[in-house]
C-alpha cells in the first residue's frame, strides 16, 4: 500500500515556527545507511528507528534504509517486496546476476519504510580484491584477523557497487551513519558516483576507547598523539577508515555540542551540523495520566521490595524513593564510579537528617549463571504471606457478614479463632532471617572482581538495618516475563522517582532522555550530549527536574559532591513538589520530539544537496534552525540558592500555601519561548562551499545570560 507524504510537519506547541526547506523531493532518493537498520547491536539501532517515522512523512516512496541482511533479523523484522522503483530493481539485479545477493522489503516499523540489505556472506570471496582495491584507492589496508572491519568492508563494496548501478537519475542523497558503513561513502566519492553524501557520527571510534582507560579526556584533547593513540590499541585500521569518510563527505554532522569538540580534535573535522537525537513523543490528553502510571508502576516495584526485604522491612515504604541507572556495563565511562562513592556520602547525610530511605537499582547486564535463591526466596515468602492474608480476610468477612445479618455487634475476640492465629504467626516466623538482603538479584559469575560488587565491599552499603540508601543491582535488562521483576523498562522507568546518569563519556545519552519523556527527573552531566542540549535550551534546568553535574571542570571529588548534594536536595522535596516537578520534566518533551529536532536533518540534506550539486540546486541558502530556551518556572523563585535546588518550596507547611497551577504555568512558558535567540556567524577566514552562505560550521547557540 503507498505511504502518503506530509511536506507541512505539525509545529509543536509553543515552539518557534520555522520556514520549510523546500526541497524537491519527487526528484530526488533518500538513501540513509547504517550497520544496525534492522539489526539492532546500540543506540544508533534507537536513532535510525524512532526517526523513520518523521523522514518517511517527509520523502514518503523515496526514501531507503541500507544495512546488512542477517536472516533472522529479516525474517522476523521485515515484510519482503519487490522494489516499486524500477532504477532500485534494476541496481539489486546487477549484484544478484554477479553472486551477491540483495534483499528489498519494508520495515516493520513505524512509519514502515523500504530497506535494502546487503549479504556480506554471499560476497565474501571478493575480500581480497576488495581490500586491494581500498589499498590503491586510500593507502588502508585491513587485518585479516578483523571481522568487523572486513564486514564492513564487505558492505562498504556492495553499497558503492550499487550505487554505481543506480546512475544518476534521479539525484540520489545518501546518509552514512558510524565508522562501520564509511567505506562505501569513500569509494562512492573515490569512483566520482555521482550522489550527495552525508556522514554523521555518533561517537568517535578513538574516543570511547581513550575513555574506557580512566583517562582526563577533554581536558586533554589537544594533547593527544592521534595516531600513536590508535596504534597503540590496534585500531588504526578503523580509525583511517572514519577518518576519511568523515574528509569525504559533503556534509559532516554529529549529535550533540560536546561530541563536536570531540570531533575537532580527533578526526580534524568541524562538523557542520549538529543533529541531536530525538524520540517519537506520545503525549497524554490529560496531565494527570502520566502521574497515574508513575504511581501504578511504584506500585509494582514496592511489591518486589516487600519481597526482597523480607525480615529487614523497618523503613516507610510511602518515604522511600527509587532511584535506578541503566544501559551498558562501562563502568567510568557510564559514571558508575562517582555514582557509588556519591551514595555512600548520601548514605551518611540520609542517617543523620532525615527519614527517607533510598532504593537505588543497578540495571547493566554482566555475566551471570542464574537467579539469586535468596532473592526467589524473597519473592516466594512475600506471595505467601499475601496467599495467608486473603485466606483470613475471607474468614473474617464470612463471619461479619453473618453476624451483621443477624443484627449482632461481633465481639472481634472470637470472630478470629485460634487456627487463624496460628496461621498468622507461622507465616510471621516465616519471614524471619538471619542474613542480609542480597545485594545482587543473580548469581554473578566472577563476582570477586565485578567493579560494582567490588565497590559496594569498599564503601560498606550492604543493605544493613541502619543503612539508609539500599543498593540492588540487577545485572539483566528488564523484562516482563521475568519471575523476579516482571516489569518492562519503560514500566520500571516510570515507577521511579530520580533516573542518575553521571556519564563521563556519552555522546548523546538516551537513557535521561527517555526519562524525561516520561516526566521522571534524571541526573546528567555536561559532558554529555543530552546535558549540553538542555543546558542550551533551559534556563533552569533543574527546576525542571535536569540536574547537570559538571564533570569538565570540576575535580571528581568535587563532582562526588554536587552529585551528592543533587540527591540529598531531591530527597527533601515533599511529595507535592515532586509531583509538580515531574510535570515540569514531563513538559520539555516537546524539546526531544523528531518533529523538532528532524529538522536539523533537513538542514544538513538541504546543505549536502548544495555542496555536492551547485549547478542543480540554486536554492535560496537557508539559515540553520534557530535555537529557543525554555525560561524558569514562574513559581520558581528569581534567586537560585546553593544549598537548595529550585523546587517552588521547601517544605510542607509552605506547599499548602503556594498557589500552584499547572496550566497556567506551561502557558507562560509557552508565550516565552516564542522569540528565539541568536546563533553564531562562520569564523573569520573559514572557507565556504560553492552555493553556500556564510553560516556556522557548528550550530554553535548563543545563549543569553540567565535571569
Amino acid at each position: 500500500m503507498p505511504l502518503t507524504r506530509s511536506l507541512s510537519m505539525t509545529s509543536l506547541s509553543g515552539l518557534p515556527l520555522w520556514d520549510e526547506e523546500d526541497l524537491p523531493v519527487d526528484d530526488l532518493l533518500l538513501f540513509e545507511v547504517a550497520w544496525e537498520v534492522t539489526n539492532k547491536v546500540g543506540g544508533i539501532y534507537t536513532v535510525i528507528q524512532t526517526k523513520a517515522k518523521i523522514t518517511v512523512d517527509e520523502w514518503g516512496e523515496n526514501l531507503f534504509m541500507m544495512g546488512p541482511y542477517y536472516e533472522h533479523n529479516f525474517n522476523t523484522q521485515v515484510e519482503q517486496c519487490e522494489p516499486p522503483n524500477p532504477a532500485i530493481k534494476k541496481a539489486m539485479g546487477a549484484l544478484i546476476d554477479n553472486g551477491c545477493l540483495v534483499y528489498f522489503g519494508r520495515w516493520l516499523i513505524e512509519g514502515s519504510p523500504y530497506v535494502i540489505l546487503f549479504d556480506t556472506g554471499s560476497a565474501a570471496w571478493n575480500l581480497d580484491r576488495w581490500k586491494g582495491d581500498l589499498w590503491d584507492t586510500c593507502g588502508i589496508g585491513l587485518p585479516a584477523h578483523d571481522r568487523e572491519a572486513n564486514d564492513s568492508l564487505l558492505f562498504g563494496s556492495m553499497v558503492a557497487w550499487f550505487f554505481k548501478e543506480l546512475g544518476d537519475s534521479p539525484n540520489v542523497l545518501a546518509h552514512f551513519h558510524e565508522w562501520q558503513v564509511g567505506a562505501g561513502l569513500i569509494l562512492c566519492r573515490s569512483r566520482k558516483i555521482p550522489l550527495a553524501t552525508i556522514f554523521t557520527t555518533h561517537a568517535t571510534l578513538l574516543g570511547r576507547y581513550i575513555c574506557a582507560g580512566n583517562v582526563d579526556f577533554y581536558n586533554n584533547l589537544d594533547k593527544f598523539n592521534i595516531d600513536q593513540e590508535a596504534g597503540e590499541r590496534q585500531i588504526y585500521h578503523r580509525y583511517c577508515l572514519e577518518r576519511a569518510a568523515v574528509h569525504c563527505a559533503h556534509v559532516f554532522t554529529t549529535v550533540s555540542q560536546i561530541t563536536a569538540v570531540e570531533a575537532n580534535h580527533m578526526l580534524h573535522r568541524k562538523p557542520d551540523v549538529v543533529t541531536p537525537n530525538g524520540l517519537n513523543i506520545k503525549k497524554f490528553s490529560a496531565m494527570h495520566e502520566f502521574q497515574n502510571l508513575h504511581s501504578t508502576n511504584k506500585g509494582q516495584i514496592q511489591e518486589f521490595i516487600r519481597g526482597h526485604f523480607y525480615g529487614h522491612l523497618d523503613f516507610n515504604l510511602e518515604k522511600t524513593l527509587f532511584f535506578f541507572i541503566a544501559g551498558r556495563y562501562e563502568f567510568s565511562n557510564k559514571g558508575v564510579d562517582i555514582f557509588l562513592e556519591s551514595l555512600s556520602r548520601l548514605n551518611y547525610l540520609l542517617r543523620v537528617w532525615n527519614d527517607v530511605t533510598v532504593v537505588v537499582f543497578f540495571i547493566m547486564p554482566a555475566k551471570t549463571n542464574n537467579f539469586n535463591v535468596e532473592t526467589l526466596k524473597g519473592q516466594a515468602v512475600r506471595k505467601q504471606l499475601w496467599d495467608t492474608a486473603h485466606t483470613v480476610k475471607d474468614k473474617f468477612g464470612k463471619r461479619l457478614y453473618e453476624a451483621l445479618l443477624k443484627g449482632d455487634i461481633p465481639d472481634m475476640n472470637t470472630i478470629l479463632d485460634r487456627d487463624d492465629f496460628t496461621i498468622m504467626k507461622r507465616a510471621i516466623y516465616a519471614t524471619q532471617r538471619h542474613t542480609l538482603p542480597p545485594v545482587t538479584t543473580h548469581n554473578m559469575l566472577d563476582d570477586t572482581s565485578d567493579p560494582i560488587l567490588a565497590n559496594v565491599r569498599r564503601i560498606g552499603l550492604f543493605n544493613a538495618r541502619t543503612d539508609r540508601v539500599k543498593v540492588l543491582f540487577h545485572p539483566e535488562f528488564l523484562s516482563s516475563t521475568s519471575p523476579l521483576l516482571p516489569m518492562d523498562y519503560e514500566e520500571f522507568v516510570r515507577g521511579c522517582h530520580l533516573g542518575v546518569f553521571p556519564s563521563y563519556y556519552e555522546p548523546w545519552g538516551y537513557t535521561p532522555g527517555e526519562c524525561t519523556v516520561m516526566g521522571i527527573p534524571s541526573v546528567t552531566t555536561n559532558l554529555s550530549g543530552f546535558g549540553c542540549f538542555m543546558e542550551e535550551h533551559v534556563s533552569d534546568p533543574t527546576a525542571y527536574g535536569i540536574y547537570i553535574v559538571d564533570r569538565r571542570f570540576r575535580s571528581a571529588d568535587d563532582s562526588c559532591n554536587q552529585l551528592t548534594q543533587f540527591m540529598f536536595g531531591f530527597c527533601q522535596q515533599s511529595r507535592r513538589q515532586r509531583i509538580i516537578q515531574r510535570n515540569r520534566t514531563e513538559r520539555l518533551s516537546d524539546l526531544l520530539d523528531w518533529r523538532y529536532l528532524g529538522r536539523f536533518y533537513m538542514h544538513a540534506r538541504s546543505l549536502a544537496l548544495r555542496r555536492a550539486f551547485p549547478d542543480k540546486f540554486k536554492m535560496e541558502p537557508l539559515a540553520p534552525p534557530q535555537g529557543f530556551r525554555y525560561p524558569r518556572p514562574g513559581s520558581v523563585p528569581p534567586s537560585p540558592s546553593a544549598s537548595v535546588h529550585s523546587t517552588p518550596h521547601h517544605s510542607d507547611e509552605e506547599d499548602d500555601e503556594e498557589p500552584y497551577d499547572e496550566d497556567k504555568e506551561a502557558e507562560r512558558d509557552r508565550q516565552n519561548i516564542k522569540a528565539p535567540f541568536t546563533l553564531g556567524a562562520t569564523p573569520e577566514g573559514k572557507k565556504t562551499h560553492p552555493g553556500e552562505s556564510k553560516m556556522p560550521i557548528l550550530l554553535m547557540l548563543k545563549v543569553p545570560s540567565r535571569p
